[in-house]
């Protein structure tokens, strides 16, 4: 690796310029990725709501209705109208109503109630709305301007049209005030004031360059895009870090800053590079889940993981050796206190705090996997929001409800006239629209004009179109999709098709249950045989893996016992993520230990090495759990925010457990890990004392 080394530190500032040069291409290159801010869409290709989708797209325009809209106190002339109006709007596709289902010119009290009472009720009426992918800002927005703030608006369109409107003004504000804190702490953390610029000059120009890369997946989630960035940022600042730092303390026996430069990446490049590998393959572990949000961000990730990495390899030195100088004069005293103090105290409270984890680590792990999920979209935004306050005011009139599509094949009228029935006969289906419920059995649509027919036949499949009074997901939304499914299958054995928000969630719900054994058992495995091979121990990778993976369980399970849901995403992400983020953090305080051991009783080692590790350790773990902190504190899409919430949340608990369990550990292990009963030469055992230990620390 040397001769590569002294390569780059040969030509700073050519390896700048065009360094520079790529981040400007990809920053063009960023503003031409699409965002995809619906997660059905992210479901395996073969799961029958996606088949079905892809089925009713290609033979019926209009898709599925995917917006409800409600006008209160309007006579049914009144309805009509605005039945019209709404259709008139540019991205509307189609619009259901009474009309639709029954003949409103004819006295209500000679209609089925049921029908009556799914779209008009105590005056107000209630619509399905179908509204373009392309369009949805605009449209709900017009929509919204056309009913005016009295009346209300719901549906899987306007989740997706408020997350569009609202994710990118949230995600620049949580960056810079990311960027402010993390510049803080490397104000407090360094020796030069210009140091904290060079770190975040090196991170900006990784991030850019791999949001600028995403172009090469076409699209990429939501959940990528407001969490990638500032994650990378978080994950990456001690790659930098740590090559400063050490190029500080070789540029004190080296006067030429060039051969400085390639002693420090000779000398750091190890440890940087299996840190970066750990995090990498915590990352790639999510490209195993079937639901494909997790690829996307697992790939976006350890992509940015890897650029950072080389950006701290070529870069940031070039970058470096072009400001030695300015490095030089912008040098301060230490901000920090000296922390052996630090150090004493948590060697003292090691010991029973590990067997206080010890004791954590089976209810921790228990309750992490008795929590309580949300599998879809339909509680992504908080009660309080606009959205929030709409779905409610609908749900007081008109219950909880749901548009189902069932595609049959042909056109055997007397067939799917019985099939109406019995789906009639299940409980909470309201209402079905079909053509043999408006046209009736006896006549064939080839008697009729296409106009009258198109949007119920299309030539090759019948469409029936169910009104079901259940939320979007939940307990009693899954039996009724496996009762509709299951009447369908006796009429129409593997040949029907079932497409809707709730429907789809249940295939969300059996696909992503099934991802989460799959995806910790890889992570865990690869990060294992990473540290097996590095660590050349089978004993320290077992430790280190179980200290962060207990802090996981620790964090899944506050969830479980403030009695709050979680999103199922959430849960499979943060696993995944928290390993791959903070097993460096107990990899670097292992090896300092080891390293102080060969010099060190162990006692004294112990001290030394929380002393030599908290400020590396606590500048990239605050930097993490203040950045998913603010996500979950600022995010109003309420899966980012618990996403937030819970890296930032799991940072703190995996810092917790290394600075002030991993070292007891360490201590109650160390025959097995040094391998035999150490003493190293010169040194005398340490008393137990505190103040015989601050003599020998000292």
């Amino acid at each position: 690796m040397k001769p590569i080394f002294k390569g780059i530190t040969k030509h700073p500032k050519l390896l700048l310029t065009v360094y520079l040069c790529i981040f400007a291409v990809c920053l063009v290159l960023s503003r031409l990725v699409s965002v995809n801010y619906e997660m059905n869409d992210y479901l395996p290709q073969d799961t029958p709501s996606t088949q079905a989708i892809a089925v009713l797209e290609r033979e019926f325009p209009g898709g599925i209705p995917n917006a409800r809209v409600m006008i209160s106190d309007v006579t049914v002339p009144q309805a009509l109208d605005y039945k019209e109006k709404l259709a008139a709007i540019p991205g509307v596709t189609a619009v259901s109503w009474l009309d639709d289902a029954a003949d409103v010119t004819v006295p209500f009290s000679m209609l089925d109630a049921d029908t009556v009472e799914t779209y008009y009720r105590d005056g107000a009426a209630l619509y399905s709305v179908t509204i373009e992918d392309d369009a949805l800002i605009d449209a709900v927005a017009a929509i919204r301007a056309l009913i005016g703030q009295d009346n209300a608006v719901t549906g899987n369109a306007v989740s997706t049209a408020d997350a569009m409107t609202n994710t990118v003004s949230e995600i620049r504000i949580i960056a810079v005030l990311s960027v402010l804190f993390v510049l803080v702490v490397l104000l407090l953390t360094t020796h030069s004031w210009l140091e904290p610029l060079l770190v975040l000059g090196s991170l900006g120009v990784a991030i850019g360059i791999n949001s600028g890369t995403n172009l090469l997946f076409g699209e990429i989630s939501f959940v990528t895009n407001a969490a990638g960035s500032i994650l990378q940022l978080a994950v990456s600042l001690d790659y930098s870090v740590f090559l400063i730092h050490r190029f500080e303390e070789c540029r004190a026996r080296e006067s030429d800053p060039a051969a400085a430069m390639v002693d420090a990446l000779t000398k750091s490049a190890s440890s940087i590079f299996s840190s970066g590998l750990t995090t990498v393959i915590g990352f790639l572990a999510l490209v195993l889940m079937r639901f494909r949000i997790g690829p996307d961000l697992g790939l976006a990730l350890a992509k940015g993981v890897a650029i950072s990495l080389l950006t701290v390899f070529v870069f940031t030195p070039a970058l470096v050796l072009c400001c030695c100088g300015l490095l030089e004069k912008t040098r301060h005293r230490s901000l920090l206190p000296d922390l052996h103090g630090f150090g004493r105290f948590t060697r003292r409270v090691s010991r029973p705090l590990a067997v206080l984890f010890a004791l954590a680590i089976v209810p921790a792990f228990l309750a992490s996997n008795a929590n309580d999920y949300y599998f879809g979209s339909s509680h992504i935004f908080r009660e309080d929001s606009t959205l929030g306050a709409d779905t409610a005011q609908i749900e007081a009139v008109f219950g909880k409800s749901d548009t189902y599509v069932l595609l049959l094949p042909g056109a055997d009228t007397a067939r799917e006239a019985a099939l109406s029935a019995d789906l009639r006969a299940l409980p909470n289906v309201t209402d079905v629209l079909s053509y043999v419920d408006l046209a009736g059995p006896e006549i064939p649509p080839s008697y009729l004009e296409e106009s009258q027919y198109s949007q119920l036949f299309s030539g090759n499949y019948s469409r029936m179109v169910l009104s079901v009074a259940v939320p979007y997901e939940g307990d009693e939304t899954f039996a009724l999709v496996e009762s509709v499914r299951a009447v369908a299958q006796h009429y129409y054995p593997d040949a029907y098709y079932l497409a809707g928000a709730g429907v789809s969630t249940y295939d969300l719900m059996t696909t992503v249950t099934g991802d989460m054994f799959k995806v910790n058992l890889v992570a865990i495995g690869a990060v294992f045989l990473i540290l097996l091979c590095t660590l050349r121990s089978l004993l320290l990778p077992a430790l280190l893996v179980l200290s962060i993976e207990t802090a996981i369980w620790i964090n899944l399970a506050v969830p479980y016992f403030s009695d709050s849901p979680l999103f199922y995403i959430a849960y499979l992400i943060i696993s995944s993520v928290q390993l791959g983020a903070t097993v460096d953090y107990a990899i670097l305080l292992t090896d300092r230990y080891r390293e102080n051991r060969r010099t060190l009783e162990k006692h004294a080692a112990a001290v030394q090495t929380v002393a030599d590790v908290t400020v590396s350790v606590l500048t990239s773990g605050s930097a993490l759990t203040v950045v998913g902190l603010l996500l979950g504190f600022l995010s109003s899409n309420q899966l980012l925010a618990q996403l937030g919430t819970l890296i930032g949340r799991g940072a703190l608990f995996s810092l917790a457990i290394v600075l002030f369990v991993l070292p007891g550990l360490l201590l109650v292990f160390d025959r097995l890990i040094i391998g035999r009963k150490h003493r190293p030469p010169g040194a005398q055992n340490l008393p137990e004392s505190p103040d015989s230990e601050k003599e020998v620390a000292s």
